[in-house]
């Protein structure tokens, strides 16, 4: 008889074991026995769980997301401004669980295969329109509408691609702090650029 409230611990688990695999082996070689292997768990319990391989990646996918927004939420308060906002939203996108060597490397993972998956370039469409819509809003109290849009595409231009080039030139966390500041500077000449 399964104990009652290991579910939730086990599918946690499951998924930390799943950013493992794939940081250390790919998406591509990350199979349901490697990922089980380092659960401790019988393969089964994958698909017992999330219908397999594809299920349990999904989820993974989906509880990166989920930490990604919790980084912003819980940063914003009723009286941040909008232009604390742009900032947390930077924050929150180099965050240190978001610049951990297996989640950048699943993150990595992840956007590759998206271009091959449907499911996962929906999950990464998620992720795009979020940080679009989240710059998009915070602009808007800086700038007229049109002006807010091209800023906010800019802005989450310029977090992808630093982020990305943090992550490929395998730097330490200095680089990253570092790509953090220019991010935030390059809101703050946006805002110059645009604000009212």
């Amino acid at each position: 008889m399964p104990k009652v409230g290991m579910e939730p611990v086990r599918r946690q688990q499951l998924i930390d074991a799943t950013i493992e695999s794939v940081a250390e082996r790919g998406l591509q070689s990350t199979t349901i026995n490697s990922i089980s292997k380092k659960a401790g768990m019988s393969s089964g319990i994958i698909s017992h769980y999330f219908g397999g391989k594809q299920g349990l990646i999904e989820a993974t996918v989906r509880y990166l997301l989920t930490n990604l927004k919790h980084e912003l939420i819980n940063r914003v308060t009723a009286t941040t401004t909008a232009q604390q906002r742009l900032m947390f939203i930077v924050e929150a996108n180099f965050a240190r669980l978001q610049l951990q060597s297996d989640t950048t490397k699943t993150w990595l993972s992840f956007w590759a295969q998206s271009m091959h998956d449907a499911q996962l370039h929906r999950l990464q469409n998620v992720n795009s329109r979020r940080l679009l819509s989240n710059l998009t809003s915070s602009f808007k109290q800086l700038m007229n509408n049109a002006d807010a849009k091209l800023a906010a595409e800019l802005c989450a231009a310029m977090i992808d691609g630093l982020w990305l080039r943090a992550v490929l030139s395998k730097s330490d966390e200095d680089q990253f702090e570092h790509c953090e500041r220019l991010a935030k500077g390059y809101v703050n000449s946006l805002i110059k650029q645009y604000g009212a």
